[in-house]
């Protein structure tokens, strides 16, 4: 017979407290240095896959973190932009213009403006 058989029909015929004893025995075999040694490769990986996580972590939250700053600035130069346009379309109102050109010494016109022609024929016979 096999090991894993006899190991099988042993703890059929065991006691519960030799089954603990047994699985203790097999678990402290496993992590034995000699299995510690054998495993290293995929212990290695591990430790790398861990260093890559914690890695990517730490990046995704400085990412997070510049994000939010520049969102910050957004929605200030945002406001900024509302409130300069906001002054402009005021000072654009005929009101204003007028206030601001009678300070140069200027009026609005009291007629309306004009057009000046000039009849082609004239210039032709000169």
């Amino acid at each position: 017979m096999s090991k894993t058989t006899n190991t099988v029909i042993e703890q059929e015929q065991a006691t519960p407290a030799e089954r603990v004893r047994s699985d203790w025995k097999t678990l402290i075999e496993k992590v034995s240095y000699k299995a510690i040694v054998n495993n290293i490769p995929f212990l290695a990986f591990v430790a790398l896959l861990c260093v890559l996580y914690i890695n990517n972590t730490q990046n995704a939250v400085d990412m997070q973190r510049e994000l939010n700053k520049e969102n910050k600035i957004l929605k200030e130069l945002r406001w900024k932009y509302m409130d300069i346009k906001s002054q402009l379309m005021s000072a654009r109102m005929e009101g204003e213009v007028i206030k601001k050109a009678s300070v140069l010494g200027l009026r609005p016109m009291q007629l309306p403006a004009y057009t000046i022609e000039v009849d082609s024929t004239d210039i032709t016979k000169q």
